[in-house]
């Protein structure tokens, strides 16, 4: 039996949470059910919040309590940053992905 998992899409992470906050705000657990729908697969809360932390820490996104959630939403910073990270994975994988709707 083969136990390797293949390619590992978790570098990734903050960049899709990034693109999903460009769309609408949104709290921890939306952001990971949206992650879900593209992925297949819903991020533990111990994958997700560290990325939110950091992302937070650097001045990307900002959280605002409401009730007992926390909705969290791009900083102008965090808005150049998504755009500037988009053209970049365009530039990156465009080819690839145009490719791979030919297999």
């Amino acid at each position: 039996m083969n136990d390797k998992k293949g390619c590992n899409m978790k570098g990734l992470l903050s960049f899709q949470i990034l693109w999903l906050l460009s769309k609408k705000p949104m709290y921890g657990d939306q952001i990971a059910e949206e992650i879900e729908k593209r992925r297949g697969e819903k991020p533990k809360p111990s994958t997700i919040y560290p990325a939110l932390k950091e992302l937070s820490d650097n001045e990307l996104i900002k959280g605002k309590k409401k009730g007992k959630l926390i909705i969290y939403s791009l900083t102008q910073r965090g808005i150049y940053e998504v755009q500037k990270t988009t053209e970049y994975f365009c530039r990156s994988f465009g080819e690839i992905l145009k490719e791979s709707k030919n297999m």
